[in-house]
């Protein structure tokens, strides 16, 4: 019952401080981090007028791997990165 610390370390609190590219990566099948978290997440950036870059990754865990799916992954922040930086 720690209510304020629980928005002072929430992502969604600090929303409209956002600046900048944004870039959500997530595994459907993480189960350490829900993936309706990040849809929350997304519309709750969509609602503040924030744009941003989503990749998904069906049925990959919170580590994201599995066939070509880490190549795929570490190509997407690469290019993010040179892109945005």
């Amino acid at each position: 019952e720690n209510t304020e610390g629980y928005e002072a370390a929430s992502a969604f609190t600090y929303i409209k401080n956002l600046r900048g590219k944004l870039l959500l990566i997530h595994g459907t099948a993480d189960d350490n981090v829900h993936f309706q978290n990040t849809i929350e997440y997304s519309e709750q950036l969509v609602q503040a007028g924030k744009q941003f870059d989503m990749q998904v990754y069906t049925n990959r865990n919170h580590s994201i791997y599995g066939g070509n799916t880490r190549l795929h992954l570490f190509t997407r922040l690469t290019d993010f990165f040179i892109e945005n930086l």
